[in-house]
């Protein structure tokens, strides 16, 4: 079987159809800034490279620290001047802005595939979560703003490269909706010409929005503690998250910050394998590149053998490769569980993880093979990854406390419920854990001691942003818990002199008031 890249997906096209779509952002052989309502020709473009198979596409234009202060001045401009739009106006170019990328939803997706390897049926996913959610809160929105108001300043967003458009592009959009003006950096990693999509159509339809690129630790000051940024948004791992958790310690500004943690599932007197098998298939989507990904399973040991005849089958039946491989023109997409990691180097760096896990002891309980995965002919592999999994490996595994944020599981056999406990908060903190069990005492029991902040019972959790409340425990958030109503009080001011107190993960709970 020879396979090809579906006729209409290459990057050519792609890039090509972006042009066409918004000449004002694609400029050629490079990408605009957003700034004080404008496209512009600034920053410096470097070199990027698909992790599909190598394709070289534009980088993100990177601006310097100077010019992203002249960005969050702009966007502190921009923000007065939307305060003063009423509602129902907001709602309407709101609602104008996800008609349009509703028009663009395939080109969108198709972008993703190309920048971060999605697969197209996640790809779509992830577009239409973007906008389905949008349209809940535009329907929403007024009951969620009785008797609220705005922030004094626009909301900066600093988000991971994963979910572009579900995570960040939905949470600017509700943002302008509750009235602030919003600023946001493209991810390095990728998502960059997504981004720049989503928002030359959300200028359009006349939306507050500013989007600049660069380094982080170059524009982290000014998009962290910028003069009058109203609020901070940031997705990323804890290294990042502590550094902007420390700048902005004496501002006593508003932040919801979401950071990694090791999500893990336990097993404990329970028999419904064909059940869980199910939620580990589904559970490797998207190679695992996500912040609510199970990559730790803690066993009771008497249930070793059992968890084991069902694991295998599920990790040997997972499809991989490249997203948009076809064997004749007319066939569909294929219907993969991962394609690419983010990077090349991503990519060895798991692969060095795993050689330590089994050179300190760990045993090699699944190690498949890229000769499994979808390839186009000689294409360039070094951003995927096979699935693998490691048993017990020693505590002193550099991803025992870590995710490795990849298709790398490992599994801790444990002989008590304080073993299973233990195994499972080892990371100081995550957003979802999972129990499964046929007992409903030690479900409660479990539940009540696990550190994070969603807990299932016989099922994964997942983030959610509508009716369910979202934020972590320990290391894995701080700050302003979010998710549907709590979403809008996050970026919006109570009546004054009501004492209001934001509902989340704050240091000293005291110095964060919602006024």
């Amino acid at each position: 079987m020879t396979l090809q890249v579906k006729p209409g997906t290459s990057w050519h096209e792609v890039y090509a159809a972006a042009q066409a779509a918004a000449p004002e952002a694609f400029d050629g052989d490079r990408l605009r800034n957003l700034i004080d309502g404008e496209w512009r020709r600034t920053g410096v473009s470097g070199d990027h490279l698909s992790p599909l198979d190598g394709t070289p596409i534009i980088g993100p234009p990177r601006v310097g620290y100077d010019e992203a202060v002249a960005a969050v001045a702009s966007a502190a401009g921009a923000h007065k001047r939307w305060a003063d739009v009423d509602l129902d106006e907001r709602r309407a170019r709101v609602t104008q802005a996800v008609d349009l990328m509703a028009e663009h939803r395939d080109l969108l997706a198709l972008q993703l595939v190309w920048e971060i390897g999605k697969p197209w049926r996640l790809a779509c996913a992830d577009v239409d979560r973007c906008l389905e959610g949008v349209r809940w809160y535009v329907g929403e929105i007024e009951r969620q703003l009785d008797g609220r108001s705005p922030l004094p300043g626009p909301v900066s967003n600093i988000a991971s490269w994963n979910y572009p458009m579900s995570v960040q592009v939905h949470a600017e959009l509700v943002q302008a909706l509750a009235g602030n003006a919003v600023i946001a950096k493209t991810p390095s990693q990728g998502g960059f010409h997504t981004l720049t999509l989503a928002h030359a159509l959300m200028a359009r339809a006349g939306l507050p929005v500013t989007l600049v690129s660069g380094v982080g630790a170059a524009l982290g000051d000014a998009l962290i503690r910028g003069e009058g940024i109203g609020a901070l948004a940031f997705v990323g791992g804890r290294a990042n998250g502590r550094k902007a958790a420390t700048a902005l310690a004496d501002t006593g500004r508003r932040h919801f910050l979401e950071q990694e943690g090791l999500n893990a599932w336990g097993v404990w007197d329970y028999s419904d394998w064909d059940t869980l098998a199910k939620h580990l298939r589904k559970g490797f989507e998207y190679a695992k590149q996500r912040c609510t990904a199970y990559p730790r399973y803690v066993v009771q040991r008497e249930l070793f053998d059992q968890f084991l005849a069902m694991y295998l089958p599920v990790v040997n039946a997972v499809t991989y490769g490249h997203p948009l491989a076809v064997e004749n023109a007319d066939d569909p997409l294929p219907e993969l569980d991962f394609g690419p990691v983010i990077h090349a180097s991503k990519a060895a760096d798991l692969q060095e993880r795993l050689a330590e896990a089994i050179s300190g002891g760990g045993i090699p309980l699944a190690r498949r093979s890229l000769d499994e995965g979808r390839f186009l002919p000689g294409q360039d592999t070094s951003a995927y990854v096979a699935p693998a999994c490691v048993l017990e490996p020693r505590t002193s595994w550099s991803l025992h406390h870590s995710e490795p944020f990849g298709p790398l599981d490992s599994i801790v056999l444990v002989d008590s419920e304080a073993e299973l406990l233990a195994a499972m908060n080892v990371s100081n903190g995550s957003l979802v854990a999972s129990i499964a069990t046929d007992d409903a005492d030690v479900a409660a029991r479990v539940s009540e001691e696990l550190q994070a902040f969603k807990v299932g019972v016989n099922k994964p959790r997942s983030r959610g942003d509508r009716e369910e409340v979202f934020g972590g425990k320990g290391a894995s958030w701080k700050g302003a818990f979010v998710g549907g109503d709590l979403l809008v009080t996050a970026v919006t001011m109570g009546p004054e002199g009501t004492g209001e107190r934001l509902f989340g993960n704050f240091p000293d709970y005291s110095l964060y008031p919602a006024t």
